[in-house]
């Protein structure tokens, strides 16, 4: 659990990941950005943008540098949780980079889901596009009138009927949704609701173009709509996909979210940690070049302790990471969780400070279009929410410390106990 270094299997691979983000990726992306502003249609790409992006994921392809993310499997590079911690970090820096390798959230997700509990034909018919990075995806849980942080409380319903799957509900903040190559949701949805708490939901597959699938509109983020991407309001009217676009049986949502969570959530915080290292850069190099009151922007106030507690911070978080990373590589997801769950309420947190701290720096820049800084915040401030709130997390810690402590004073009182009848024999002796 302690050794944490990457293996020597995957050395290379980091090294080749960060050359390929330096000359493939970042001279790039400036100009796919520009492309993309002012576009007629805010949810397609303006024409170059895919063009740059197919010509760096095709550089990446060329390389082996492709599909890192599903752990120790046969698909793709197969790497250790562990090992792609250290590149998932590499890959938060730059907003293109993980697409580029096909490691992109929530395609990374539900790609694990199918390789790992998909039928031959689902994997045939979803899995070897997204794979092969020619369509994309999304997973649709969260619900406008219900508090999703509850996965018990999901209300949509997939009733069958004539061997169908008859789908009504509502679904909102479905990221992905919005992008033109975005082809196949795995939805959550109850299907037993006599059943116990746990066993009344499932998963299926359906096809964003199904009829009664209605793209309502974007949810925005701080005011942001995100597109093409997006982050989408759908509504399910009488939806109806075959029985067997069901993933793993009826019943079974909750086990299949656990097979995509666990590592989902370290994806997500390693890329986090990258975002901090770009903020604390950004950071620097604007404090070394702007003046004000006669001293450089890093001498004035408590500019010089913030940048030491922010690299304090980003190797703490980065330790922490590893160390979930390598409790799944080593005890599995299930018994990993309370790992998992640490970074997932220390990382979204403390990364927003640190890119709030160089907001700081950066005066009124730092939260305009001119910086990326403010749709880093956005993106940080959101992923407090995503995948549980903070508050789901720290309480199934506490929860965790609080069966533990009481765990140990039984055992102590026991073995006490013992103690105390051997005592008596012996006198009695």
């Amino acid at each position: 659990m302690n050794n944490l270094e990457m293996s020597e299997k995957a050395k290379p691979l980091l090294a080749a990941v960060i050359k390929h983000i330096r000359e493939n990726v970042d001279p790039i992306s400036e100009e796919y950005h520009r492309l993309g502003e002012g576009r007629a249609d805010r949810w397609s790409y303006a024409p170059g943008q895919l063009e740059l992006l197919e010509t760096a994921k095709q550089k990446a392809r060329d390389s082996g540098l492709w599909n890192f993310f599903l752990p120790n499997a046969e698909t793709g590079e197969g790497l250790a949780n562990l090992d792609y911690a250290y590149i998932a970090a590499e890959l938060g820096k730059n907003s293109l980079a993980s697409e580029t390798l096909n490691c992109s959230a929530p395609d990374t997700g539900n790609m694990e889901v199918l390789e790992r509990i998909g039928t031959q034909a689902q994997k045939d018919e979803w899995l070897k596009p997204l794979l092969a990075g020619k369509i994309r995806s999304a997973f649709a849980m969260t619900e406008p009138d219900r508090a999703s942080s509850d996965a018990k409380n999901i209300g949509m319903t997939a009733v069958l009927e004539n061997g169908e799957w008859v789908m009504n509900g509502e679904k909102y903040y479905i990221s992905g949704a919005g992008d033109p190559r975005c082809k196949i949701m795995i939805v959550m949805v109850k299907t037993s609701p006599d059943a116990e708490a746990f066993r009344q939901q499932s998963q299926i597959l359906v096809p964003i173009d199904t009829p009664g699938v209605e793209i309502l509109g974007p949810m925005h983020v701080f005011g942001h709509d995100d597109a093409p991407h997006g982050h989408m309001h759908i509504k399910f009217d009488n939806v109806r996909v075959p029985e067997e676009n069901i993933l793993w049986g009826e019943g079974r949502g909750f086990e299949i979210s656990q097979v995509r969570l666990g590592p989902g959530r370290i994806h997500h915080c390693m890329r986090s940690i990258g975002q901090a290292e770009k903020a604390l850069d950004l950071m620097i190099d604007r404090g070394l070049n702007r003046v004000a009151f006669g001293k450089k922007i890093v001498d004035l106030g408590k500019n010089m302790e913030t940048i030491s507690r922010a690299k304090i911070e980003i190797e703490s978080m980065r330790l922490l990471v590893l160390k979930a990373a390598k409790a799944m590589d080593v005890l599995g997801n299930k018994e990993a969780r309370i790992w998992v769950s640490m970074i997932k309420a220390k990382v979204p947190e403390q990364v927003c400070d640190i890119i709030d701290q160089a907001m700081q720096v950066h005066g009124a820049t730092g939260i305009s279009q001119w910086s990326p800084l403010s749709q880093m915040y956005a993106q940080q401030r959101t992923l407090r929410y995503a995948d549980g709130p903070d508050e789901v997390h720290h309480h199934v810690i506490a929860r965790h410390e609080v069966q533990t402590f009481k765990d140990s004073n039984s055992r102590q009182d026991a073995a006490k106990s013992q103690n105390k009848a051997l005592g008596s024999a012996g006198v009695r002796g």
